[in-house]
């Protein structure tokens, strides 16, 4: 079974570590409410979701 002959060095694992980043959330705006929502989800400001309502209304 092969080995390597040298441990690799902190520069040589950083510089292949730098694509490891997390990347921001895409976004998009919902019709209804103009507020940001994740893209195929229910709105959470208003609920509206491909022409309908899906959030109930808090009964006082």
């Amino acid at each position: 079974m092969a080995l390597p002959k040298r441990k690799p060095s902190k520069s040589k694992s950083r510089k292949r570590r730098t694509h490891y980043k997390i990347s921001k959330p895409i976004l998009s705006i919902c019709p209804n409410c103009n507020e940001p929502k994740p893209p195929h989800r229910v709105c959470p400001h208003c609920g509206f979701y491909k022409g309908r309502t899906f959030k109930k209304e808090a009964e006082e």
